[in-house]
């Protein structure tokens, strides 16, 4: 699903010029549930937000699904992040101003589906998610948990192949923790890929895969 080869991301200033990632050959299969680890500053939040398509490299090849995404335009990344790709960060990122269930509809409503398909689609999803009696709240009326849980089900309801997840459980207890990792094993078993970010050795070991970086480079790679 996601192959990377001789990729580059260089940062540059007028004086300075800074290599936050090299990865030489990298490769994560669909359905596979994979965890990225290494200290702060080496590149991590990097690679995501290039496999994301918020992020172009300097220089490599990344190819989503058989396609380059190298130097495709920003319209072209924005539709296929729209089609292919959900996002869950640490820091919930919902709007305070919307309650759960318009939260949760908001991407859909850059795709083409009537009224009643976004309403079916948001239904359903709440309930997956054990949240559809809080449909209604807002998100500072929920724990940190349950705010997590609005993020996943707002990060899925559009059928995405790929979920990016940025220190999903970094704010959270251990018991909300390790719901919302329950959750994305779960989501991974339907068969959707999963590419975590932690500096948890415990939420880790719920990947098929650990993936180690340093100075913006792999250097092991771990079957769990």
């Amino acid at each position: 699903m996601i192959k990377l080869e001789d990729l580059k991301k260089l940062f540059r200033t007028d004086e300075l010029e800074t290599l936050a990632l090299r990865i030489r050959s990298l490769e994560i299969m669909e359905g596979e549930f994979v965890a990225i680890m290494g200290p702060s500053g080496c590149g991590k939040s990097t690679l995501l937000n290039i496999l994301g398509l918020l992020d172009t490299p300097t220089r490599g090849s990344y190819k989503l699904n058989d396609k380059q995404m190298y130097n495709r335009s920003e319209k072209k990344r924005a539709d296929i992040r729209k089609e292919n790709i959900g996002f869950v960060f640490q820091n919930f990122n919902l709007i305070d101003e919307l309650t759960v269930s318009e939260n949760i509809e908001l991407p859909l409503l850059y795709h083409d589906l009537s009224s009643v398909e976004i309403k079916e689609r948001v239904t359903t999803i709440m309930r997956r998610m054990q949240i559809a009696h809080r449909k209604d709240h807002f998100p500072q009326q929920l724990s940190g948990g349950q705010q997590q849980r609005v993020a996943i089900a707002r990060a899925v309801v559009t059928k995405p192949k790929l979920i990016l997840a940025d220190e999903p459980t970094g704010n959270l207890d251990s018991k909300n923790g390790n719901e919302v990792l329950d959750l994305l094993t779960e989501l991974n078993a339907t068969g959707t890929t999963i590419v975590m970010v932690t500096h948890s050795n415990h939420d880790a070991s719920f990947a098929d895969r650990t993936i180690h970086l340093l100075d913006g480079e792999v250097v092991m790679e771990v079957r769990n």
